[in-house]
């Protein structure tokens, strides 16, 4: 099962791969929104996780794009960002992300949504 995420915070990131390394999961990391459309082609990931408050990338524009292409808008994309940032939440939903959560849940949660 291969897991896509777009996440820039080294700490999160070492998080993120302990838990998947912990439920076997495959995960592969990508910043820019060109990075993420072209892995997520290639690799047909079960999950896009991305980093609503990420500066290296267009967020909601990849949500975007990713919802818009034929070989990428079945793939499940789940957002999360600070809850304190509620404008950020509900563009991602407006842009197709499939669910979005506080980042707060979205950590307390990571085991079980890595396992699908």
């Amino acid at each position: 099962m291969a897991i896509l995420a777009a996440v820039d915070d080294f700490l999160f990131r070492s998080k993120i791969r302990a838990t998947a390394k912990h439920v076997e999961a495959d995960i592969r990391f990508a910043q820019t929104q060109d990075e993420i459309l072209a892995q997520a082609r290639e690799l047909r990931p079960t999950l896009v996780i991305i980093d609503l408050n990420s500066p290296k990338g267009d967020p909601i524009a990849t949500i975007a794009a990713l919802k818009a292409d034929a070989a990428t808008a079945k793939v499940r994309t789940i957002g999360f960002a600070s809850h304190v940032h509620a404008d950020l939440i509900a563009a991602a939903r407006r842009a197709g992300a499939d669910e979005v959560l506080p980042r707060s849940a979205f950590a307390a949660n990571l085991a079980d949504i890595l396992r699908g």
